[in-house]
């Protein structure tokens, strides 16, 4: 993680007879941050996306000291995710805000996918509260995606289709280890392609991550109730059934 430092305009010193005191520049308003992540597997609500491959993952945002922030993640993808694209990008843009104690962040999200055959691309609205109670923190969330025509499949019952994803977390730290314990339950509702064409489903993970300096090693469970043959790709593999997920990220 950096900051980004604005100057201060100086006046030639050259011009003056006597010399002059330097002046420290004042702390910009915005803030950059990015990082990049190499991963044995990017799950998206608990279902892979890669065919239980890895995957490369990067970011950069930019934060005003406002609340207000915008970035963009990217990941890459196994082919049969979005019509024979090999990428996901997100471009999202939000307000994030601390008020007394409680954290609110809303925004909203674009999934673009370069050079599929499809309409695969779609805008997701998001929300979520979080809040810190002694050594543990708590969020719950919710994504909406009105419908649109990259959420329809073939056992959805018309071209367009929408999807409601909701969730809680409940994170915190083992004392004396600088492990940090995350917890993460979901349920996507909706007949849709992130479904699977199902009414609904539920994912559930929990991590563990150790940060050193500016990496982070992290492992975890992650799984679904999808049912046999519900999740199955163009190979043939259970995409959503569970796994173990290893990543290490660097931050800057």
């Amino acid at each position: 993680m950096r900051s980004i430092l604005v100057g201060s305009t100086i006046l030639a010193a050259a011009f003056l007879a006597a010399p002059t005191l330097a002046q420290d520049a004042p702390a910009s308003d915005f803030t950059i941050t990015g990082g990049a992540t190499l991963t044995s597997d990017y799950r998206f609500r608990g279902v892979s996306q890669t065919d239980k491959n890895p995957a490369i993952q990067g970011t950069i945002g930019i934060s005003h000291s406002s609340g207000f922030y915008i970035g963009t993640w990217g990941s890459s993808i196994d082919d049969y995710v979005a019509a024979g694209s090999d990428q996901e990008i997100d471009l999202y843009g939000g307000y994030k805000k601390t008020f007394d104690g409680t954290t609110v962040d809303v925004g909203l999200l674009y999934y673009y996918y370069p050079g599929p055959s499809g309409n695969t691309d779609f805008f997701e609205p998001y929300a979520n509260v979080s809040r810190t109670f002694g050594p543990v923190t708590g969020k719950v969330g919710l994504n909406y995606s009105w419908k649109q025509h990259a959420l329809s499949c073939g056992l959805c019952s018309s071209a367009r289709e929408d999807n409601l994803y909701t969730y809680g977390e409940l994170s915190g730290g083992i004392p004396n280890t600088g492990v940090t314990l995350t917890a993460h339950l979901g349920e996507s509702w909706g007949r849709s392609y992130l479904t699977a064409g199902l009414k609904n489903y539920t994912d559930w993970s929990l991590t563990a991550a150790y940060t050193w300096k500016n990496l982070t090693f992290s492992v975890a469970y992650v799984d679904t109730d999808f049912k046999k043959g519900e999740a199955v790709d163009f190979s043939g593999k259970n995409v959503a059934k569970a796994g173990v997920v290893a990543a290490i990220g660097v931050a800057f």
